[in-house]
């Protein structure tokens, strides 16, 4: 084990953050480069060797996060990306961005602050990657089979890199421009840096994944094209299709789904434009939507200079602490502060929009809430509680309903959806239509980027399997899986 009294001598530390009035100005990351270092081996330290790691539970991916946290302490570093990366192909994404379902399930937080698992995740990998340690892994023999992956987020990545060290050769098909998915175009800067996107793709394509943009399976490439050049498909397409808020006024000018929103944020950073299309300079913005995406909103229009910044929440507004309904090792539901809810705006929860105003030339200028609460079971307005708010850019996050069925993938491929609107599969990850796979959200539904990577490395089983007859790679998860909630 690591320290064995780390726990009850050391106390919880995370990254430090720079400060607001810095940070806001530029799109950087927001943590204090090199700030965990100094602290990161204690906390480590931390970790008790509980006997029954209820962490690996947490995490779908089953991380062996008490071995790389003794690694961790005792920096040998090296040893600890080996252990990191025989679980995860991307620890640097998860680390930055997944919000640690294994922290909630880690033994020590029963009654004590939980371990930094996710801080330790992307110190060993940050550490890997200025060692020179994450290198390619080029298959010793290729299988002769090709398969296509159809998108390029977490899931699609992961599965991609799966077949390729399994012998394959990978086709990796995006619809944008550049490769990452939501990664790239959904996620800001400031949370995660395209650098390292760009570095793991760089290795990906060293182990001879190949990659092709700008191109949308549907509409660009038939389905009947893609199966007459690949022996296997795998639909990595994503949830993408958003909820939208049908009230009066929802056709104005100025509001927009966060995805039409974000991705041009992050085009800015990129170098695409000099200014966004879509920006908040000097507007009154409100985001509806409470959850990470809508966070997301807040913290891009900080730093594009909004003059006011309001998210609403149709949920009441959380606890601090877990309660008796979400008892450990749940992932509980919690009120959460995030980097870009500490710059700034303020946050509504219990309150429903009933329609917004505009002026003669068809722009946004209000929004008309009113007070919600739970009646019986059943949302229910609160007379008299009605009010508007200035309004001149509505950012909608609100979450996604399922797969695009828009662009003609679902139908030229023939296949099956579930009950919730995703494509069905079975336990080895595919659908009715033979050869065919899918991953991530397109068959989970909106999930997080720990579960799409999970995904992949499962779908990249069953494909393995199905090409060549057996098969060694993991598979972390079961289609029917899902978190460790109540």
């Amino acid at each position: 084990m690591a320290d064995p009294k780390g726990f009850l001598t050391t106390g919880r530390e995370v990254a430090q953050t720079r400060p607001v009035g810095e940070r806001v100005r530029d799109w950087n990351e927001v943590y204090v480069p090199g700030s965990l270092l100094p602290i990161i081996s204690k906390q480590a330290g931390r970790c008790m060797d509980c006997g029954i790691p209820f962490c690996h539970n947490g995490c779908p991916l089953g991380n062996l996060i008490p071995e790389w946290n003794d690694y961790a302490y005792r920096e040998d570093w090296a040893a600890a990306s080996e252990r990191l990366h025989a679980t995860n192909n991307f620890p640097e994404f998860t680390g930055r961005l997944c919000p640690a379902p294994c922290e909630s399930a880690c033994v020590l937080g029963i009654n004590q602050p939980a371990v930094t698992i996710k801080n330790v995740e992307v110190s060993i990998i940050d550490k890997a990657w200025d060692a020179n340690d994450v290198t390619p892994q080029i298959p010793e023999r290729l299988s002769g089979k090709t398969a296509a992956v159809i998108g390029s987020g977490p899931a699609g990545l992961a599965a991609a890199q799966q077949l390729t060290r399994a012998g394959h050769t990978v086709v990796v098909y995006e619809r944008a421009d550049r490769i990452g998915g939501l990664l790239r175009y959904g996620i800001p800067e400031f949370k995660m840096e395209k650098r390292h996107i760009n570095r793991r793709i760089e290795q990906m394509r060293a182990e001879g994944t190949k990659f092709r943009t700008g191109i949308e399976i549907g509409r660009d490439l038939t389905s009947t094209d893609l199966r007459k050049r690949f022996d296997a498909v795998v639909i990595a397409a994503g949830a993408t299709t958003a909820r939208d808020l049908p009230v009066p006024g929802r056709e104005l000018n100025g509001i927009h789904q966060a995805m039409e929103y974000l991705p041009l944020a992050n085009k800015v950073v990129e170098g695409d434009f000099v200014a966004p299309p879509i920006t908040a300079e000097g507007k009154h913005v409100v985001v509806i939507g409470g959850g990470d995406t809508g966070a997301d909103c807040v913290g891009t229009a900080h730093r594009q200079g909004a003059a006011s910044v309001t998210q609403l929440e149709i949920m009441p507004k959380p606890g601090e602490d877990r309660n008796a309904g979400q008892p450990w090792p749940t992932f509980p539901m919690l009120y959460k502060v995030t980097s870009a809810h500490e710059e700034g705006g303020e946050r509504v929860y219990s309150v429903s929009t009933t329609h917004f105003e505009g002026d003669e030339d068809g722009n946004v200028q209000s929004l008309h809430l009113i007070e919600v609460e739970f009646v019986d079971g059943k949302l229910t307005q609160k007379p008299g509680t009605e009010r508007s708010i200035p309004a001149q850019l509505v950012t909608l996050a609100m979450g996604f309903t399922g797969t695009d069925v828009e662009n003609g993938l679902v139908a030229q491929f023939g296949l099956a959806l579930d009950e919730r609107g995703n494509i069905a599969r079975d336990a080895d990850f595919a659908t009715n239509v033979g050869g065919v796979y899918v991953a991530g959200d397109a068959g989970r539904g909106q999930s997080l980027i720990v579960w799409a990577i999970a995904e992949g490395r499962s779908a990249a089983r069953g494909v393995d399997r199905y090409l060549t007859g057996a098969s060694s790679l993991p598979a972390p998860i079961r289609p029917t899986d899902r978190s460790l909630m109540v």
